[in-house]
């Protein structure tokens, strides 16, 4: 009879075990609490547009997008940050793919960072392969 009680204990807490459901893990996406103005600094048509939209992507609040009224040509992307505080300063320019970084400080400005986009806009946007 112990034999049998035995072998009912063990079917019955030994051999079912409870079924664990394992939460989904959500990819949290950050936001940076901050401004973003974007001006056009290489010349290409539509280039603040598509960065616009790839920071927007990447949690990042773009407020303003223009031309740049004095520089049409540069090479390279440059960050200048005007509230060097701001704690969105180092993922944007991880984002970016830039170590062009310069703090001016303005108390005029209205913007925690402004991005001159240069001609490696392609570079910055658009999915290295393999990524």
């Amino acid at each position: 009879m112990r034999l049998l009680i035995c072998l009912i204990f063990c079917l019955l807490f030994l051999g079912c075990e409870e079924e664990k459901v394992q939460p989904k893990v959500q990819e949290i996406k950050r936001t940076y609490k901050g401004d973003i103005e974007l001006l056009n600094s290489c010349g290409m048509d539509g280039a603040a547009s598509k960065m616009r939209t790839y920071l927007r992507k990447n949690g990042f609040d773009v407020v303003s997008t223009k031309n740049d009224p004095v520089v049409q040509n540069y090479e390279q992307t440059v960050l200048v940050l005007r509230n060097p505080e701001w704690e969105g300063a180092q993922p944007l320019a991880k984002a970016l793919k830039t170590k062009n970084v310069i703090t001016v400080i303005s108390k005029r400005a209205l913007v925690d960072a402004s991005v001159y986009i240069g001609k490696d806009l392609k570079q910055i946007v658009e999915p290295e392969q393999g990524e």
